[in-house]
């Protein structure tokens, strides 16, 4: 049994899977499972399965002898922080779910809604690659890439709910159509997905993104054009983004990151011959891996408490 004391019950729910944790005040974990998401079922079965998850979390805290106090809920997709309402999401199908009311009525504890990326990057900010950085943009690039702008361990939003989307910043006008119907978004340029789609079409076989950052690593000619390609549209984007931020760390994360220095250093290296005037950022691998979103949804339900 699990020594007593206060814990929140913090979901990361994603197209998949879910990743769950009750989590100590301090930030640490105490117990960990992951779940399917199923999309496919529906939101309502979605939902539903969250509900369930949450209660079952919070049980297992009583049963250990723990105390649950809140529970943190972060959601891909559009997300109204400020009336805990999933406004929309294209890998899980919401549209308007008021989860946070749907979570307090289950479980009797306050509660907060988060977007996954902005959670994750609250999480690295606090708990993190950023934690001696007061200005932080995390970026996370993965099947798509989105960022969070996080100022003394406060993400911004934005007025609905969409800041930090910088994943659809314009990078090459005459490029790839994105998911979002505009040609030449960064996202369609230089995510997993996008690289992954370069190379397979010039390539004529089908490659993942870490197939191309292995062949580019060890010399293959075609798979080092399509990662120079990525990583010059990804400087771009890290550019626009301290031109309007200004922060002193911008921390890397999502599937890509796992490049590690295959990555960062070319990245660093075209960041920098951008820059004229601003700072130059200190660009760094996130640390918290996959379980940031998770700890960010727990961060954001000992918010609600203070």
């Amino acid at each position: 049994m699990t020594s007593g004391g206060e814990v929140v019950v913090a979901l990361d729910v994603g197209g998949t899977g879910m990743k769950c944790a009750l989590v100590r005040p301090d930030g640490t974990t105490v117990h960990a499972e992951r779940h399917a998401t199923e999309a496919a079922r529906g939101p309502e079965a979605v939902v539903g399965t969250i509900l369930d998850v949450a209660e079952g979390l919070a049980g297992k805290a009583r049963a250990d002898g723990l105390a649950p106090v809140a529970c943190g809920i972060a959601v891909p997709g559009v997300v109204d922080e400020a009336r805990g309402v999933a406004v929309w999401s294209a890998n899980v199908g919401f549209r308007d779910v008021p989860l946070r009311e749907l979570a307090q009525t289950r479980l009797g504890l306050p509660a907060a809604l988060g977007h996954d990326v902005r959670a994750g990057g609250l999480a690295e900010a606090r708990l993190g690659a950023g934690r001696d950085a007061s200005h932080v943009l995390f970026v996370a690039i993965g099947t798509g890439i989105a960022a969070a702008h996080v100022v003394d361990g406060s993400a911004a939003t934005g007025a609905h709910g969409a800041a930090g989307e910088i994943g659809h910043i314009l990078v090459r006008p005459d490029g790839p159509r994105c998911g979002c119907g505009r040609p030449g978004c960064l996202e369609a340029v230089a995510s997993a997905a996008a690289i992954g789609r370069r190379y397979t079409g010039l390539a004529g076989s089908p490659a993942s993104a870490a197939d191309v950052a292995e062949r580019a690593a060890a010399g293959e000619t075609l798979a080092g054009q399509v990662w120079r390609e990525a990583v010059e549209a990804l400087a771009d984007g890290l550019a626009t983004g301290q031109a309007l931020f200004d922060v002193s760390a911008m921390v890397i994360g999502g599937g890509l990151a796992r490049a590690g220095s295959g990555l960062l250093d070319p990245l660093r290296a075209a960041l920098r011959e951008r820059l004229t005037f601003h700072r130059e950022p200190r660009l760094v691998a996130a640390a918290l891996g996959d379980e940031a979103g998770c700890l960010g949804a727990a961060l954001l339900a000992l918010d609600t408490l203070d």
